[in-house]
């Protein structure tokens, strides 16, 4: 039977590992004003140079979580204003930074959707999103699928945990089953001492 899902949603926080109580939190960090790519609710994200960027360039890179919103001063209005997505360029009043907040727990778990059938060996191996982050301009929630046709065992960004059970979107032989994944290549756990893993 096809999922209910028809298509993805980025990744949405959904407990953590060893079923311990999620908090839902999320840290404070900087987009740099004028950055020249769209930051969707759910992509994954990383903190290069001191700011936040994407981490969807490549389904290999270090992530630091899963950005969750912006907040700014309107460079038209000079209120605060918020956003769920970053949508390129925002130059803010006074050229500052942007604030974004990014779950970055690195044992928080997501769900997200696949983006074709999933054999049942593929679980424990790792995916990544798709590589060019897409949204909604509406509301800005990210389309990012998880990418099964990369599936590796170490290589890339989240580890598959198991399905989500949720009913309408349990069907692993069909695209668009809702998944649960962790982190597997996190800035905060790995670092230039481990082997092959650089920050990027």
């Amino acid at each position: 039977m096809a999922n209910a899902n028809t298509a993805g949603f980025g990744l949405i926080p959904q407990g953590t590992i060893g079923s311990t109580p999620s908090t839902g939190g999320q840290g404070k960090y900087y987009i740099v004003a004028a950055y020249d790519a769209d930051l969707f609710q759910g992509s994954a994200v990383q903190s290069k140079v001191g700011y936040i960027k994407t981490a969807q360039a490549a389904i290999t890179k270090l992530s630091i979580g899963v950005l969750n919103g912006i907040f700014y001063n309107a460079s038209s209005t000079l209120k605060p204003t918020w956003a769920n997505w970053y949508n390129q360029p925002i130059t803010p009043a006074n050229s500052e930074n942007l604030t974004a907040f990014v779950v970055d727990n690195p044992f928080q778990l997501f769900v997200g959707s696949t983006s074709a059938a999933l054999a049942q060996t593929g679980y424990g191996k790792t995916l990544g999103l798709t590589v060019t982050a897409a949204g909604s301009e509406v509301n800005g929630q990210s389309s990012s699928t998880l990418t099964v046709g990369t599936v590796s065992d170490t290589a890339n960004q989240w580890r598959l945990i198991r399905t989500a059970e949720d009913p309408s979107n349990n069907d692993i032989a069909q695209a668009y089953c809702s998944v649960i994944v962790a982190h597997n290549l996190n800035q905060y756990l790995q670092n230039t001492g481990t082997a092959g893993i650089t920050w990027q």
